[in-house]
């Protein structure tokens, strides 16, 4: 199982280190997400030279393609996609949601929404519209197929803004599902130790959308279960950052404070300075790396869209106080003319450079947090976002 201690704390802020059977990840830490077992325009080797010592794959595309069984032939995960580090598993929880009503539309004829019962859920795939279902026990034997380090309870992730009554069957449904996940993650464990292969550690999510009693009464139904680690989920799908970072404020204390905690697909730079500062320890978002493919890139004076003609002839870096690769090397002039000409080397040179940004900014949270000036830190960085022009 993983190993979890908190070193040092400033406020709620802490600082801590993960142990998983691949290595040692320093918290908080942010998850680059590599969806299909790839984090798109970048080798292994990249993420490693950035710091990533753990990323995210998720249960739902990986279900539908290449499998989960094929993967399992092929040695697991990590063998697949020749990543030395620690792998997080989304359930697909929240992509069975999202995805499949987008599928809906594929096939007019017949049933197409998503269908959800006490069973499991009915989805149909955003690739092909090919009906497929999920479980609580088929998440997590996709899960534990996968080989991952980390895996996570298959839940039902609802819109924030959806109202009382429909917030509160989901979230019953969810709890019912977690205790579905944790007794079938013990068998699979069970049989592991037996067979002396290495375990899963499996994380509950507690949802609840902005209703604070529900979700202090799902932290503390999962918390009795006493897994290895715990999340929130249910966070910017809708609300405002302020309704955000005022619920996790709220809610991540209420998470044991000797397990993990982690917040599922949060967010800007500014959001995750929020999650830290309320005691969240893991974070991860397609947001950096997404942004970067679209030209939009992080630094410390703001954002910048290089595509922007202002950038045509700007032989400076995109960050001057950014040291990656690509602001050691390329202009802006150069990378505007690399993304208007469709160059893939452009969509690299991009994430690579907002991965450094969202890795940098964690060990500098880390530092702060270790020297007791983490509010400090967080107010000059969020005040430079705010106030600069990224050019």
């Amino acid at each position: 199982m993983i190993r979890f201690e908190v070193l040092a704390r400033d406020g709620a802020a802490r600082r801590g280190r993960l142990e998983t059977s691949r290595g040692t990840i320093e918290t908080p830490v942010f998850m680059p997400v590599g969806t299909a077992a790839t984090v798109k325009t970048l080798e292994p080797r990249d993420l490693e030279a950035l710091g990533a010592r753990i990323v995210l794959a998720n249960t739902y595309h990986l279900f539908l393609r290449p499998g989960h069984e094929r993967i399992q032939r092929l040695g697991g995960l990590h063998r697949f996609m020749s990543w030395g580090g620690s792998v997080l598993t989304d359930s697909g929880g929240f992509q069975v949601f999202s995805l499949g009503e987008r599928a809906a539309g594929r096939d007019r004829a017949g049933p197409g929404l998503v269908e959800i019962a006490e069973e499991g859920v009915t989805f149909r795939s955003h690739l092909d519209g090919a009906r497929h279902f999920l479980s609580p026990e088929r998440a997590i034997e996709v899960q534990e197929a996968l080989g991952a380090d980390v895996i996570m309870a298959f839940d039902e992730c609802p819109p924030s803004l959806a109202d009382r009554a429909y917030h509160e069957a989901s979230l019953a449904r969810t709890q019912r599902w977690l205790l579905r996940c944790r007794d079938t993650w013990r068998r699979f464990e069970g049989a592991k130790a037996g067979e002396g292969t290495a375990p899963c550690s499996l994380f509950g999510i507690a949802q609840g959308g902005l209703f604070p009693d529900l979700r202090a009464r799902a932290i503390a139904e999962a918390a009795a279960l006493d897994l290895p680690g715990y999340a929130l989920g249910g966070y910017a799908v809708g609300e405002a950052p302020e309704a955000m970072w005022e619920g996790v404020a709220r809610d991540a204390p209420l998470l044991p404070p000797e397990k993990p905690r982690y917040l599922m697909g949060v967010g800007t730079p500014e959001d995750l300075l929020a999650g830290i500062a309320a005691g969240v320890d893991m974070f991860d978002c397609v947001l950096p790396t997404r942004t970067a493919r679209n030209g939009l890139l992080f630094t410390s004076r703001g954002k910048v869209v290089i595509r922007n003609a202002r950038h045509a002839d700007d032989e400076g870096p995109i960050d001057p106080s950014c040291g990656c690769y690509t602001c050691r090397t390329f202009t802006r002039a150069y990378l505007r003319h690399l993304f208007k000409a469709g160059e893939i080397l452009g969509l690299r040179l991009n994430t690579l450079h907002n991965l450094h940004f969202y890795l940098s900014l964690m060990a500098r949270a880390r530092e702060a947090i270790e020297g007791g000036s983490f509010e400090a830190f967080r107010r000059e960085s969020v005040d430079a976002w705010r106030a600069g022009d990224g050019g």
